[in-house]
C-alpha cells in the first residue's frame, strides 16, 4: 500500500524504512513489511531527519558551461549527473552546483531549473539566473516554443522517419515507470517527432524533436513502437545482439529558445560525451 500511495520512493526503500520503524499504522510503529491492512488506518511515515536539508547547500561540483549571462545559464550535463534534489539523491545534484555557483540563484524557485534531464541522460539544459527569466522560460515550454533535439541509440531497423503522438502518464501497475497511458486515465498528452540517421545491423542513430516534455518521453515513446534505446534498463529488453551500454544511449545535443532579455533566437549544440561517441564508433565498425 506505501508503494501506491508514495510512488516517488522505491519499494525497497519504503521496506528499509519499514524495518526501521519509521512508519506507524494505526498508532503503532509497524517493522514487517508484508503487514497486511484492513482498511481505514492511519499511516504516518517519518523520513530520516537532516537529509532533504542536504538539497540546499551549495557545492562545489564541475559545471560544463555552454552559455552564461545575467539570466541565462545553459549547462551540458554529463550523464549521471541528478538535476534536482529527490528521493535517495539529496545531494550531488546539478541544483547543489548551481547554489555554488550562482549563490543569488537561491531566491528563484528550484535554483532556477524550468526542465530536467534523467540522470542517465546527458545534454543540454537551460537554468534561469532571475525569477523574471524563469518565469518567461516557463510560458515559452507551454508555448511549446522552445526547441530540443536529441540523438538516440534504439534497436531495430527503424525504416523510416515518423511522429509519436501518444499521451504519458505514470504506469498504472509499475509506479516508478511511465508508460503510453490514455488521457481519461491520467495520461499527458506528448509529441515526439524522430528520423533516422544512420542504420547499424541491429540499431539506429535517430534524432528526435520535442513538442513536450513528459518524464521519460523518449524513452516510452520509442519503447511504445519496439525501438527502446540501447542501455534502458527500465523500458528496453536484454538483446545479445547489441552491446553492452552502461546507460541509455541519450544525449540532449541542441536547444533553441528566445532570450528572455534580448527577444533575439538564441541555439546551442553540444556533441554526444565520450561514452556515447565510443558505442557509436564500434557500431561503425571502427
Amino acid at each position: 500500500m506505501l508503494a501506491v500511495l508514495l510512488p516517488q520512493y522505491s519499494r525497497n526503500r519504503l521496506q528499509t524504512w519499514v524495518r526501521e520503524g519509521r512508519v506507524a499504522v494505526g498508532g503503532r510503529v509497524e517493522t514487517e513489511p508484508k503487514h497486511k491492512l484492513m482498511g481505514g488506518e492511519i499511516l504516518i511515515l517519518s523520513e530520516p531527519t537532516g537529509i532533504r536539508e542536504l538539497a540546499d547547500q551549495p557545492e562545489d561540483i564541475p559545471l560544463d558551461i555552454v552559455f552564461e549571462d545575467e539570466v541565462l545559464l545553459v549547462i551540458n550535463k554529463p550523464p549521471g549527473l541528478v538535476v534536482h534534489p529527490g528521493s535517495g539523491n539529496w545531494s550531488g545534484t546539478l541544483m547543489n552546483a548551481l547554489l555554488h555557483h550562482v549563490p543569488a540563484i537561491a531566491e528563484v524557485p528550484r535554483a532556477g531549473i524550468v526542465h530536467r534531464l534523467d540522470k542517465d541522460t546527458s545534454g543540454l539544459l537551460v537554468v534561469a539566473k532571475t525569477l523574471e527569466a524563469q518565469t518567461d522560460l516557463v510560458r515559452q515550454l507551454q508555448a511549446r516554443t522552445v526547441k530540443r533535439q536529441y540523438l538516440a541509440i534504439v534497436a531495430g531497423a527503424v525504416r523510416r522517419d515518423a511522429t509519436i503522438a501518444a499521451p504519458v502518464g505514470r504506469h498504472p501497475v509499475h509506479r516508478t515507470k511511465m508508460a503510453v497511458v490514455p488521457e481519461v486515465r491520467g495520461g499527458k498528452a506528448a509529441v515526439t517527432h524522430f528520423r533516422v540517421l544512420e542504420q547499424f545491423a541491429h540499431c539506429a542513430l535517430v534524432e528526435c524533436s520535442l513538442e513536450t516534455g513528459r518524464t521519460h518521453q523518449i524513452r516510452v515513446h520509442m519503447a511504445s513502437i519496439r525501438h527502446p534505446l540501447l542501455g534502458d534498463q527500465v523500458y528496453g529488453k536484454p538483446d545479445q545482439r547489441l552491446p553492452e551500454f552502461s546507460r541509455q544511449a541519450l544525449h540532449a545535443t541542441r536547444l533553441a529558445l528566445l532570450h528572455p532579455l534580448a527577444r533575439r533566437l538564441k541555439q546551442w549544440e553540444a556533441p554526444p560525451p565520450a561514452d556515447m561517441l565510443a558505442l557509436l564508433d564500434t557500431l561503425r565498425g571502427g
